[in-house]
């Protein structure tokens, strides 16, 4: 192995050189690496250039740019969901993020929310603008998370707590949803949906609310009693006038066939249904009453 002569021109003339075209082959590696960034599907990257501020975009690729001149940020245009729920690992921050909802009477629960949107084409460059070129991950943490927050607290709280949780519940997303929406938009971005989840209460609050129930449940059942046993009374009247109706009528209908038969009957008639009943043998003991057949008129009409 050939001995270095470190005290030789030519020997640092070699070294000079060799070293001078490392540096050049790493300002070339950090130029090429620096001239384009990758834009993910699903988002639109923004080109600003730092020398005259002008900003331009492009869609999902390869995206050149001068090195140290320009700064390449994308934005989604794809959807983007961002979760603030209580339970831990299901939401975008860890632990309990759901929302402190104040309601009309100043009562306050914690709600789950979700809301989906994105930005177009069209409005990145407006993002850029708005947020500096900030990530986009870093706008959902600031701006986006704050303002959920404030459009659901005022809405929320123009209602009553029966109406958060249960009654008007579909109001209080369509509101969220309306309100979210011009906010959202004035920054650049579309709102696509705004899904509640679950409402979560107090402890206190929900043992008031659980009994609160309880008594409605008690009052109702106590109610359907009452209309039952009015129900079931309303029903043996009825039976009671029918039975007192039926008798009435068997009653009347007795009486005229009694009044029909009486104007039928005549002293002859009588008489003809007695001596069809006689059996001809004439009573033994007589009396200075008047037998109760009439032999005149027996053989006036048997002539």
């Amino acid at each position: 192995m050939a001995d270095f002569d470190f005290s030789s021109p030519e020997f640092w003339a070699k070294s000079a050189s060799k070293v001078m075209v490392i540096v050049v082959t790493l300002v070339i590696v950090v130029l090429l690496s620096s001239s384009y960034s990758i834009i993910s599907p699903g988002n639109t990257g923004v080109v600003f250039n730092i020398w005259t501020g002008s900003l331009r975009t492009v869609p999902q690729g390869i995206a050149w740019r001068f090195p140290f001149v320009t700064q390449v940020q994308s934005y989604p245009t794809a959807l983007r969901t961002y979760t603030m729920v209580r339970r831990s690992g299901e939401g975008s921050s860890s632990g309990d993020d759901s929302i402190d909802l104040p309601t009309r009477e100043g009562q306050h629960i914690t709600q789950d929310i979700s809301v989906t949107y994105n930005t177009s084409e069209e409005l990145a460059a407006q993002v850029f603008k708005a947020f500096r070129g900030s990530d986009i991950v870093d706008i959902e943490n600031t701006f986006v998370r704050r303002t959920i927050i404030t459009v659901a607290q005022n809405s929320a709280g123009q209602m009553s707590l029966s109406e958060v949780i249960s009654s008007k519940r579909n109001d209080l997303q369509e509101s969220i949803q309306k309100n979210l929406t011009i906010e959202l938009e004035k920054m650049g971005f579309h709102l696509d949906k705004v899904n509640l989840g679950a409402s979560h209460l107090p402890q206190s609050l929900e043992k008031q609310m659980q009994e609160k129930m309880a008594a409605q449940q008690q009052a109702q059942q106590a109610e359907y009693e009452l209309q039952k046993q009015q129900m079931l009374a309303k029903a043996e009247v009825a039976k009671a006038e029918g039975e007192a109706q039926s008798i009435l009528v068997r009653a009347k209908a007795q009486a005229e066939a009694n009044r029909l038969l009486q104007s039928t009957l005549s002293s002859n008639l009588i008489q003809s249904k007695a001596i069809d009943k006689w059996d001809g043998v004439l009573p033994q003991v007589a009396g200075g009453s008047t037998p109760f057949i009439d032999l005149k008129g027996l053989k006036s009409a048997k002539e």
